[in-house]
């Protein structure tokens, strides 16, 4: 006996939470109904924000993200961002030439920097560079610019020259999304420029990111997987996208 409308909308719903994604047309073939049905309830499904249609198939949560404020985004995922940056802070050598981007998670690395001989620290973000001049040992360069209020870090054409005269050995990459086919991220297309020039700039690429950046998009797209050494996330990442990060030769750290 078909399944009646109220049926496959938990079918479709059971589905989702064991596969995170349903295809239009196989669902079709199971139900055995029209793929415009299947359309039609998945529609209704999203209009009661239980999924996200795209391209032909559901997730269940929207990818695409917008900026928010620094001070909102400080309060999301507190502790997993202090083990992370305590993480990064353990790859530091005496004598490194280091970008830091912006992100809250790479300010959380910077406040954990200390005891480190010689290093120089380049950033775009305020708050990064007030808490590593603190440390006498270290050399700090503020990138200037246009100030993005909202991240508390400077963007534009003179914070991109200004990383033509220099060369790292490691960049420190804050994102807003990690797709695995369409690579990292931000919600801001010229944060998206100035972090390309970083990695024409940097020898190393190293992303800090919580679990919740995976499987997200930003306007701005920033690079491929391929160009990224490591990235360190938390637990929370699912099994899944880690064997997939390694298969595309991206050493994954869990903290």
């Amino acid at each position: 006996m078909p399944l009646n409308i109220a049926q496959r909308h938990e079918q479709i719903l059971e589905k989702l939470r064991k596969n995170r994604m349903v295809d239009v047309l196989d669902l079709s073939k199971e139900f055995n109904v029209s793929a415009v049905t299947i359309r039609k309830d998945l529609k209704l499904l999203e209009n009661r924000k239980l999924l996200f249609r795209s391209h032909g198939k559901a997730i269940r949560f929207n990818p695409y993200i917008t900026g928010r404020p620094i001070n909102e985004k400080e309060k999301i995922s507190v502790e997993e961002k202090r083990r992370i940056g305590a993480a990064a802070v353990e790859i530091l050598e005496t004598g490194d030439n280091i970008i830091i981007a912006s992100g809250t998670t790479l300010i959380e690395f910077a406040r954990q920097i200390d005891n480190v001989k010689g290093l120089t620290v380049i950033t775009a973000t305020l708050n990064t560079a007030l808490s590593v001049s603190k440390n006498a040992d270290i050399e700090v360069i503020q990138l200037g610019g246009t100030v993005r209020v909202n991240a508390s870090s400077v963007i534009g054409p003179l914070s991109e020259k200004m990383l033509d005269e220099f060369t790292c050995n490691k960049l420190f990459l804050g994102v807003d999304g990690i797709d695995l086919e369409y690579g990292l991220t931000t919600t801001s297309a010229m944060e998206a420029s100035l972090n390309k020039k970083m990695i024409a700039a940097a020898q190393k690429i190293i992303v800090l990111a919580d679990a919740s950046k995976f499987g997200k998009k930003g306007f701005g797209r920033i690079c491929d997987l391929d160009e990224v050494d490591q990235i360190i996330t938390d637990k929370s990442i699912d099994p899944a996208t880690k064997e997939k990060l390694l298969e595309k030769g991206v050493d994954v750290r869990v903290v």
